[in-house]
């Protein structure tokens, strides 16, 4: 624990820095960029994320610096540059293929002010400002409006323990301790400069499980409305780093209390109060919420939580009372689902990648039935529309699923059959659809006449693969194939009928280890 921290009650995994002059270990790829700028005769600071990171004993996901030093000076102290903005932000680039990803890339940006906000997205004019007390001003929140000094020279040891002098002139180390998200001055003028920082604020919120303050809280429901003007991009990925954030169902049930839901995904709106009855014990709304929660504990993939979000998002508009007085219906909602969560992706502008993997998961997460009617050639159609690599995604949103209903048990007896299935028909092959050769093959290639012997020698190959796979290679294969041809019929039988019995034991080994393994029958 660095000198001068102390530990508070609520949350001894939070550490703040009472001094102003403190110690921390800081990369070297970092304090060489700082000394680099300041033996050259500019002022160099750490801000933003990584000194609130620093500051709480975490490690940082990436460094950004700000200097007096202008893009063309900064460009001009280092080596491998990138600068590719109207915000002065130069990127110097490390390709030392052994540094971790966080340091590839140390964002160096001059001290700036910035000029009215008409759009309420982008400032009209950027200018260079000469003081890190302006720069500071114009930042969002209290928490990243700190800057960190380097003192002293840079070491090669890593660890090396550096001095530093920490500047903090609107009480972020104080909010920080409180654990409390407030604007830079004038909340409401923050939120008409940048109608995003709304949003972030919440996003914030949900990573570091801090709260909002009041002010922020009236700033953003009184300038809901500014999120009008925000591009679709902004705000994906605000939405993004909210859903792979620790609690993202905090942040959505934020979003919808203070009004910025019908500018961030609307359709949520409408799974509100949308009773389901049957084995749900809460609304579509908080399912979903629920459901996609589930997926950030288990840390799951981003396309796996969206998927979870989202899996429901039909049923509002499929919604009917059950004919049988027994509640309601949603017949095709993953359908429907489906065809909404694509619209949806495509609105804020996902990767197609996302997109389609997202659909699918969507539309074919209905896939349960009773476990003694499920067939292999059931699962054989569900991996051919799902795809191999989305099936065992599909299966843990369906553990989103079923805990976001309220169930305490996550693997019931049916999922850990589907489980064994999936396995069973996702094998390596135990029949002759392994080997290199075919009967296409030896009809069109050697000549061969379809008939019984084919698939002797095609089970005699398999006996051998079985029992040495080096030999699933082609050109043997077609060696071979023309050797068992030249045996008589009676050898040739009894080697492919040899060749059966052995794969079905194989197969039937394979498959009694495979329901051992999820523990079903």
């Amino acid at each position: 624990m660095p000198f001068g921290a102390v530990i508070l009650g609520s949350r001894p995994n939070i550490r703040i820095i009472t001094m102003q002059t403190m110690h921390f270990s800081i990369p070297k790829e970092v304090t060489r960029v700082t000394e680099t700028l300041k033996k050259a005769g500019f002022e160099a600071f750490l801000v933003g994320g990584c000194v609130r990171d620093l500051l709480t004993e975490k490690k940082p996901k990436d460094w950004d610096i700000t200097t007096n030093a202008k893009p063309e000076e900064i460009q001009g102290l280092f080596e491998k540059t990138v600068y590719e903005n109207s915000f002065g932000t130069v990127a110097v680039v490390n390709e030392d293929a052994n540094v971790e990803d966080s340091l590839k890339i140390i964002e160096i940006t001059p001290y700036r002010t910035e000029g009215s906000y008409t759009n309420n997205r982008h400032p009209d004019e950027v200018s260079f400002s000469e003081t890190i007390e302006e720069d500071l001003q114009r930042r969002d929140f209290t928490m990243n409006a700190i800057a960190l000094e380097i003192k002293g020279d840079s070491v090669n040891d890593i660890n090396k323990r550096h001095e530093v002098s920490i500047k903090d002139i609107y009480g972020g180390i104080k909010d920080i301790q409180g654990q409390t998200i407030r604007a830079v001055g004038n909340a409401d003028e923050r939120f008409k400069e940048d109608a995003l920082r709304m949003m972030r604020a919440i996003r914030f919120s949900s990573q570091l499980n801090f709260s909002l303050d009041s002010e922020v809280i009236t700033a953003i429901e009184e300038n809901r409305g500014l999120m009008a003007n925000i591009s679709q991009e902004r705000i994906r990925d605000e939405l993004v780093k909210i859903i792979n954030s620790k609690d993202p169902m905090i942040a959505f049930i934020t979003m919808q209390r203070l009004g910025l839901l019908p500018y961030v995904m609307p359709e949520l709106e409408e799974t509100i109060k949308v009773e389901q009855g049957g084995e749900h014990i809460y609304d579509v709304w908080e399912h979903s919420l629920r459901a996609l929660q589930n997926g950030a504990d288990k840390n799951y993939p981003f396309h796996v939580r969206l998927s979870a979000l989202l899996h429901d998002i039909g049923k509002p508009r499929t919604r009917k009372a059950d004919p049988k007085g027994k509640g309601w219906t949603f017949y095709a909602h993953e359908v429907v689902g489906a065809k909404m969560a694509r619209k949806i992706l495509d609105r804020l502008h996902f990767s197609h990648e996302t997109r389609d993997k997202v659909v699918k998961l969507v539309r074919w997460h209905m896939f349960f039935s009773d476990p003694d009617e499920i067939t292999l050639s059931a699962v054989r159609r569900l991996i051919r529309n799902v795809g191999p690599d989305l099936v065992w995604d599909l299966m843990d949103v369906r553990r989103c699923d079923r805990i976001g209903m309220g169930r305490p048990k996550e693997s019931p007896y049916r999922l850990r059959k589907f489980e064994a299935m999936i396995d069973e028909v996702s094998r390596d092959p135990v029949s002759v659809k392994q080997l290199k050769i075919n009967g296409d093959i030896m009809i069109a290639d050697m000549n061969m006449k379809p008939g019984r012997e084919m698939g002797w020698i095609l089970h005699a190959l398999l006996e051998e693969v079985l029992d040495d796979p080096s030999k699933n290679e082609l050109e043997y294969q077609k060696k071979r194939t023309l050797e068992l041809a030249e045996l008589p019929q009676e050898e040739l039988q009894k080697l492919g009928e040899a060749g059966k019995e052995a794969v079905e034991d194989a197969e039937e080994a394979e498959l009694k280890e495979i329901r051992k393994k999820h523990k079903v029958k």
